[in-house]
């Protein structure tokens, strides 16, 4: 069993990687097709939530939580 690791990329979505389920508030298994990873909306703009579809990028979503380098 791997370590779960969620990233939460800058101005983007989460990258989770490892073993993990995704269920609905009520318990429903949420099909993950990727198995060990998933990329997960942060925007809220996603056609296919709770995945990312790359819409944070049209709507120019942004959130940095690292320091500027």
């Amino acid at each position: 069993m791997s370590a779960t690791v969620i990233t939460v990329k800058n101005d983007g979505s989460y990258y989770v990687k490892g073993d993990f389920t995704l269920v609905t508030e009520g318990g429903t298994p949420i099909v993950n097709e990727d198995g060990q990873e998933a990329w997960l909306c942060r925007c809220g703009q996603s056609s296919t939530k709770p995945f990312c579809d790359g819409t944070h990028r049209k709507v120019k979503f942004q959130s940095r939580l690292d320091p500027p380098v």
